[in-house]
Protein backbone atom coordinates (compact mmCIF):
# COMPACT_ATOMS: atom_id res chain seq x y z
CA UNK A 1 0.00 0.00 0.00
CA UNK A 2 1.67 3.26 -1.07
CA UNK A 3 0.48 7.20 0.15
CA UNK A 4 0.71 10.13 -1.52
CA UNK A 5 1.07 11.98 2.12
CA UNK A 6 4.48 13.70 2.61
CA UNK A 7 6.28 11.16 4.44
CA UNK A 8 6.49 12.08 8.41
CA UNK A 9 9.46 14.46 9.43
CA UNK A 10 10.33 15.43 6.06
CA UNK A 11 11.31 19.18 5.69
CA UNK A 12 9.18 20.79 2.89
CA UNK A 13 11.00 23.80 3.01
CA UNK A 14 14.11 22.35 2.45
CA UNK A 15 12.82 20.51 -0.28
CA UNK A 16 11.50 23.24 -2.06
CA UNK A 17 14.85 25.16 -1.86
CA UNK A 18 16.57 22.24 -3.17
CA UNK A 19 14.34 22.32 -5.99
CA UNK A 20 14.85 25.48 -7.16
CA UNK A 21 18.40 25.48 -7.15
CA UNK A 22 18.47 22.60 -9.01
CA UNK A 23 16.04 24.15 -11.56
CA UNK A 24 18.54 27.24 -11.60
CA UNK A 25 21.03 24.66 -12.11
CA UNK A 26 19.91 23.62 -15.18
CA UNK A 27 18.97 27.19 -16.56
CA UNK A 28 21.55 26.35 -19.22
CA UNK A 29 19.15 23.24 -20.63
CA UNK A 30 16.01 25.55 -20.62
CA UNK A 31 17.78 28.40 -22.83
CA UNK A 32 19.48 25.72 -24.89
CA UNK A 33 15.95 24.50 -25.36
CA UNK A 34 14.47 27.57 -26.31
CA UNK A 35 16.59 27.77 -28.67
CA UNK A 36 16.31 24.88 -30.46
CA UNK A 37 12.69 26.02 -30.10
CA UNK A 38 12.90 28.98 -32.10
CA UNK A 39 15.63 27.34 -34.67
CA UNK A 40 12.90 24.96 -35.33
CA UNK A 41 10.09 27.73 -35.50
CA UNK A 42 7.97 25.58 -33.08
CA UNK A 43 5.75 28.48 -32.22
CA UNK A 44 4.65 28.92 -35.67
CA UNK A 45 3.83 25.51 -36.03
CA UNK A 46 1.64 25.06 -33.07
CA UNK A 47 0.22 28.31 -34.02
CA UNK A 48 -0.94 27.35 -37.40
CA UNK A 49 -2.56 23.98 -35.98
CA UNK A 50 0.24 21.51 -35.99
CA UNK A 51 -0.34 20.69 -32.62
CA UNK A 52 0.81 17.03 -32.32
CA UNK A 53 4.46 15.91 -31.74
CA UNK A 54 4.61 13.16 -34.80
CA UNK A 55 3.00 16.15 -37.00
CA UNK A 56 5.50 18.82 -35.71
CA UNK A 57 8.52 16.20 -36.03
CA UNK A 58 7.18 15.91 -39.32
CA UNK A 59 6.74 19.33 -40.06
CA UNK A 60 10.43 20.29 -38.80
CA UNK A 61 12.18 17.18 -39.89
CA UNK A 62 13.03 15.94 -36.35
CA UNK A 63 12.89 12.62 -34.64
CA UNK A 64 9.47 11.98 -33.24
CA UNK A 65 10.01 10.73 -29.71
CA UNK A 66 12.63 13.07 -29.03
CA UNK A 67 10.98 16.14 -30.02
CA UNK A 68 8.27 14.83 -28.08
CA UNK A 69 10.65 15.16 -25.02
CA UNK A 70 11.75 18.75 -26.18
CA UNK A 71 7.82 19.57 -25.95
CA UNK A 72 7.26 18.40 -22.62
CA UNK A 73 10.87 20.28 -21.48
CA UNK A 74 9.27 23.19 -23.11
CA UNK A 75 5.68 22.67 -20.83
CA UNK A 76 7.74 22.54 -18.40
CA UNK A 77 9.62 25.84 -18.73
CA UNK A 78 6.37 27.96 -19.46
CA UNK A 79 6.24 28.12 -22.95
CA UNK A 80 3.87 25.59 -24.03
CA UNK A 81 0.89 23.91 -22.61
CA UNK A 82 -0.54 20.42 -22.98
CA UNK A 83 -4.26 20.29 -22.42
CA UNK A 84 -4.94 16.77 -23.51
CA UNK A 85 -2.01 13.81 -24.16
CA UNK A 86 0.17 14.75 -27.14
CA UNK A 87 -1.20 18.01 -27.69
CA UNK A 88 0.22 20.67 -27.31
CA UNK A 89 -0.67 24.83 -27.26
CA UNK A 90 1.48 28.45 -27.11
CA UNK A 91 0.99 29.97 -23.47
CA UNK A 92 0.95 33.98 -23.65
CA UNK A 93 4.68 33.43 -22.96
CA UNK A 94 5.13 31.19 -25.80
CA UNK A 95 3.29 33.35 -28.00
CA UNK A 96 6.45 35.59 -28.43
CA UNK A 97 8.33 32.88 -29.86
CA UNK A 98 6.05 33.13 -33.55
CA UNK A 99 7.95 35.09 -36.30
CA UNK A 100 5.29 36.80 -37.10
CA UNK A 101 3.42 37.75 -33.63
CA UNK A 102 3.66 41.36 -32.74
CA UNK A 103 5.21 40.53 -29.80
CA UNK A 104 7.48 38.56 -31.21
CA UNK A 105 11.35 37.83 -29.54
CA UNK A 106 12.00 35.48 -32.07
CA UNK A 107 15.03 37.33 -33.09
CA UNK A 108 16.30 38.22 -29.72
CA UNK A 109 15.96 34.55 -28.64
CA UNK A 110 18.33 33.58 -31.54
CA UNK A 111 20.76 36.29 -30.59
CA UNK A 112 20.64 36.02 -27.49
CA UNK A 113 21.45 31.73 -27.67
CA UNK A 114 23.49 32.03 -29.97
CA UNK A 115 26.85 30.16 -30.01
CA UNK A 116 28.73 32.68 -29.93
CA UNK A 117 27.23 34.14 -26.83
CA UNK A 118 26.95 31.11 -25.50
CA UNK A 119 31.02 30.35 -26.12
CA UNK A 120 32.10 33.55 -24.56
CA UNK A 121 29.51 32.92 -21.26
CA UNK A 122 31.37 29.33 -20.87
CA UNK A 123 34.78 31.70 -20.48
CA UNK A 124 32.39 34.00 -17.57
CA UNK A 125 35.16 32.74 -15.14
CA UNK A 126 38.32 34.69 -17.35
CA UNK A 127 36.12 37.72 -16.72
CA UNK A 128 35.68 37.74 -13.21
CA UNK A 129 39.23 36.31 -12.52
CA UNK A 130 40.85 39.22 -14.59
CA UNK A 131 37.93 41.84 -15.41
CA UNK A 132 38.54 41.19 -18.91
CA UNK A 133 35.56 40.78 -21.55
CA UNK A 134 35.41 37.07 -22.24
CA UNK A 135 34.10 37.47 -25.36
CA UNK A 136 37.14 39.64 -26.72
CA UNK A 137 39.44 36.49 -25.21
CA UNK A 138 37.84 33.98 -27.09
CA UNK A 139 36.60 35.53 -30.21
CA UNK A 140 40.41 37.67 -29.96
CA UNK A 141 38.02 41.40 -31.07
CA UNK A 142 35.27 42.76 -29.77
CA UNK A 143 31.86 41.97 -30.86
CA UNK A 144 30.99 44.94 -32.58
CA UNK A 145 33.83 44.30 -35.12
CA UNK A 146 32.57 40.72 -34.86
CA UNK A 147 29.56 41.92 -35.75
CA UNK A 148 30.66 44.12 -38.47
CA UNK A 149 32.28 41.20 -40.17
CA UNK A 150 29.64 38.58 -39.91
CA UNK A 151 26.90 40.26 -41.79
CA UNK A 152 23.93 37.39 -40.71
CA UNK A 153 24.67 37.72 -37.49
CA UNK A 154 24.32 41.77 -37.35
CA UNK A 155 21.46 41.41 -39.50
CA UNK A 156 19.77 39.27 -36.83
CA UNK A 157 21.37 41.46 -34.02
CA UNK A 158 19.65 44.95 -35.08
CA UNK A 159 16.42 42.78 -35.47
CA UNK A 160 16.68 41.24 -31.74
CA UNK A 161 17.20 44.91 -30.42
CA UNK A 162 14.09 45.89 -32.52
CA UNK A 163 12.52 43.70 -30.88
CA UNK A 164 13.49 44.36 -27.45
CA UNK A 165 12.91 48.23 -28.29
CA UNK A 166 9.39 47.64 -29.78
CA UNK A 167 7.48 47.84 -26.29
CA UNK A 168 9.76 50.86 -24.57
CA UNK A 169 9.55 52.38 -27.77
CA UNK A 170 5.57 53.73 -27.59
CA UNK A 171 6.19 54.25 -24.19
CA UNK A 172 8.81 56.69 -25.00
CA UNK A 173 7.06 58.33 -27.75
CA UNK A 174 4.30 58.49 -25.21
CA UNK A 175 5.63 59.42 -22.17
CA UNK A 176 7.80 62.65 -23.34
CA UNK A 177 6.62 65.90 -23.79
CA UNK A 178 7.85 66.89 -27.69
CA UNK A 179 6.02 70.01 -28.14
CA UNK A 180 9.06 71.77 -28.06
CA UNK A 181 11.23 69.58 -30.32
CA UNK A 182 11.69 69.73 -34.23
CA UNK A 183 14.72 67.44 -34.61
CA UNK A 184 15.57 64.03 -32.90
CA UNK A 185 18.64 62.84 -33.24
CA UNK A 186 18.72 59.22 -32.44
CA UNK A 187 22.56 58.14 -31.49
CA UNK A 188 23.09 54.66 -31.82
CA UNK A 189 19.81 54.01 -33.09
CA UNK A 190 20.25 50.85 -34.96
CA UNK A 191 17.56 49.52 -36.81
CA UNK A 192 14.86 52.43 -36.30
CA UNK A 193 12.17 51.25 -34.18
CA UNK A 194 12.40 53.69 -31.47
CA UNK A 195 12.82 56.91 -33.96
CA UNK A 196 9.82 55.61 -36.01
CA UNK A 197 7.79 54.94 -33.12
CA UNK A 198 8.66 58.65 -31.57
CA UNK A 199 8.17 60.10 -35.83
CA UNK A 200 4.91 58.10 -36.24
CA UNK A 201 3.21 59.75 -32.89
CA UNK A 202 4.24 63.35 -33.51
CA UNK A 203 3.85 64.13 -37.25
CA UNK A 204 5.89 67.98 -36.70
CA UNK A 205 8.88 66.22 -35.98
CA UNK A 206 12.20 65.01 -38.04
CA UNK A 207 14.78 63.31 -37.39
CA UNK A 208 18.03 61.54 -37.94
CA UNK A 209 19.17 57.84 -37.51
CA UNK A 210 22.64 57.84 -36.39
CA UNK A 211 24.73 54.46 -35.82
CA UNK A 212 27.64 52.39 -37.42
CA UNK A 213 26.84 51.13 -41.19
CA UNK A 214 26.31 47.76 -39.87
CA UNK A 215 24.18 49.54 -37.28
CA UNK A 216 21.93 51.33 -39.44
CA UNK A 217 22.21 48.73 -42.02
CA UNK A 218 18.39 47.63 -41.69
CA UNK A 219 16.71 51.20 -40.71
CA UNK A 220 15.76 52.86 -44.17
CA UNK A 221 13.46 49.56 -44.36
CA UNK A 222 11.82 50.11 -41.15
CA UNK A 223 11.71 53.67 -41.28
CA UNK A 224 9.29 53.04 -44.81
CA UNK A 225 7.48 50.29 -43.04
CA UNK A 226 6.49 53.16 -40.70
CA UNK A 227 5.79 55.52 -43.20
CA UNK A 228 8.09 58.32 -41.62
CA UNK A 229 10.94 58.15 -43.74
CA UNK A 230 10.24 61.43 -45.77
CA UNK A 231 10.83 63.32 -42.15
CA UNK A 232 14.24 60.91 -41.26
CA UNK A 233 17.52 60.63 -42.56
CA UNK A 234 19.79 57.27 -41.86
CA UNK A 235 23.45 58.68 -40.94
CA UNK A 236 26.19 56.07 -40.82
CA UNK A 237 29.37 57.08 -38.54
CA UNK A 238 31.39 56.79 -35.39
CA UNK A 239 29.54 58.29 -32.13
CA UNK A 240 32.93 58.64 -30.88
CA UNK A 241 34.08 60.86 -32.72
CA UNK A 242 31.21 62.79 -34.00
CA UNK A 243 27.39 63.20 -33.86
CA UNK A 244 24.84 65.02 -36.26
CA UNK A 245 24.58 68.53 -35.24
CA UNK A 246 21.30 70.91 -35.22
CA UNK A 247 19.13 68.72 -33.20
CA UNK A 248 16.76 69.75 -30.49
CA UNK A 249 16.40 66.80 -28.46
CA UNK A 250 19.43 63.60 -28.85
CA UNK A 251 18.17 60.34 -27.84
CA UNK A 252 20.11 57.81 -26.60
CA UNK A 253 18.59 54.61 -25.47
CA UNK A 254 20.36 51.34 -24.61
CA UNK A 255 23.31 52.18 -25.61
CA UNK A 256 25.93 53.59 -22.20
CA UNK A 257 25.28 49.37 -21.27
CA UNK A 258 27.44 48.17 -23.88
CA UNK A 259 30.78 50.71 -22.74
CA UNK A 260 33.10 50.88 -19.68
CA UNK A 261 33.01 54.51 -18.18
CA UNK A 262 35.92 55.45 -20.11
CA UNK A 263 33.52 54.73 -23.12
CA UNK A 264 30.58 56.59 -22.09
CA UNK A 265 32.52 59.82 -21.09
CA UNK A 266 33.68 60.00 -24.68
CA UNK A 267 30.37 59.53 -26.13
CA UNK A 268 28.98 61.76 -23.61
CA UNK A 269 31.57 63.94 -24.39
CA UNK A 270 31.02 63.99 -28.30
CA UNK A 271 27.37 64.60 -27.96
CA UNK A 272 28.26 67.44 -26.02
CA UNK A 273 30.15 69.14 -28.28
CA UNK A 274 28.00 68.66 -31.07
CA UNK A 275 24.27 69.59 -29.74
CA UNK A 276 23.25 73.09 -29.40
CA UNK A 277 23.35 74.98 -26.20
CA UNK A 278 19.35 74.64 -25.56
CA UNK A 279 19.15 70.92 -27.24
CA UNK A 280 18.21 68.44 -23.92
CA UNK A 281 19.67 64.80 -24.23
CA UNK A 282 16.99 62.17 -23.41
CA UNK A 283 18.92 58.55 -22.22
CA UNK A 284 16.68 55.69 -22.17
CA UNK A 285 17.62 52.67 -20.16
CA UNK A 286 17.93 50.69 -17.23
CA UNK A 287 19.13 52.46 -14.18
CA UNK A 288 20.47 49.82 -11.59
CA UNK A 289 18.69 50.11 -7.91
CA UNK A 290 21.78 50.86 -5.23
CA UNK A 291 21.23 47.10 -3.47
CA UNK A 292 20.30 44.35 -5.63
CA UNK A 293 16.80 42.80 -5.42
CA UNK A 294 14.77 40.44 -7.09
CA UNK A 295 12.48 42.72 -8.14
CA UNK A 296 14.06 42.80 -12.07
CA UNK A 297 16.23 40.20 -12.36
CA UNK A 298 16.50 40.76 -16.22
CA UNK A 299 18.19 44.14 -15.52
CA UNK A 300 21.05 42.40 -13.73
CA UNK A 301 21.24 39.87 -15.89
CA UNK A 302 21.91 42.41 -18.39
CA UNK A 303 24.67 43.91 -16.18
CA UNK A 304 26.52 41.33 -16.16
CA UNK A 305 26.00 39.92 -19.68
CA UNK A 306 27.68 43.61 -20.55
CA UNK A 307 30.66 42.38 -18.65
CA UNK A 308 30.73 39.01 -20.04
CA UNK A 309 29.96 39.90 -23.95
CA UNK A 310 31.03 43.81 -24.37
CA UNK A 311 32.95 44.71 -21.37
CA UNK A 312 30.40 47.31 -20.60
CA UNK A 313 27.82 48.02 -17.50
CA UNK A 314 24.46 48.77 -16.35
CA UNK A 315 24.63 51.72 -14.02
CA UNK A 316 22.98 53.43 -11.04
CA UNK A 317 21.26 56.78 -10.80
CA UNK A 318 24.17 58.06 -8.80
CA UNK A 319 26.90 56.67 -11.49
CA UNK A 320 24.84 58.38 -14.46
CA UNK A 321 24.69 61.81 -12.46
CA UNK A 322 28.42 61.02 -12.22
CA UNK A 323 29.28 60.39 -15.41
CA UNK A 324 26.93 63.32 -17.28
CA UNK A 325 28.24 65.99 -14.93
CA UNK A 326 31.91 64.85 -15.80
CA UNK A 327 31.54 65.29 -19.41
CA UNK A 328 29.51 68.71 -18.92
CA UNK A 329 25.80 67.97 -18.42
CA UNK A 330 23.15 68.76 -15.84
CA UNK A 331 20.69 66.30 -14.71
CA UNK A 332 17.04 67.79 -15.16
CA UNK A 333 14.70 64.73 -13.96
CA UNK A 334 15.32 60.66 -13.88
CA UNK A 335 11.98 58.76 -14.20
CA UNK A 336 12.64 55.10 -12.88
CA UNK A 337 10.44 53.24 -15.18
CA UNK A 338 8.70 55.33 -17.10
CA UNK A 339 9.59 53.17 -20.66
CA UNK A 340 8.43 49.53 -18.77
CA UNK A 341 11.75 48.47 -17.20
CA UNK A 342 13.11 50.77 -18.67
CA UNK A 343 14.17 54.86 -17.02
CA UNK A 344 14.39 58.23 -18.61
CA UNK A 345 16.95 60.32 -18.01
CA UNK A 346 16.59 63.98 -18.77
CA UNK A 347 19.55 66.33 -18.93
CA UNK A 348 21.05 69.46 -20.77
CA UNK A 349 24.48 71.18 -21.43
CA UNK A 350 25.75 72.91 -18.15
CA UNK A 351 26.11 76.66 -18.90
Amino acid sequence: MTSTLPAAGIDQARIANRAALIEIIGGYMASQALALAAELKIADHVHAGVTASADLASATGTHAPSLHRLLRTLVAIGLLAEPEPDRFALTEVGEQLRTDSPNSLWAFTRFFTNPTLFSSWQQVGHTIKTGECAFDFVHGKNIYVHLAENPELSALFNVAMGQESRVSAGLVADGYDYSGVRRVVDVGGGDGTLLSAILGAHPHLSGVCFDSAAGVAEAAGVLAAAGVSERCEVVAGDFFSSVPGGGDLYVIKSVFQDWDDENARRLLRTVRESMPVDATLLIVGSVLPDRANTENPVMFYTDINMLVTAGGRERTEAQFRALLAETGFVVESVGHGAAGPLSLITARPAV
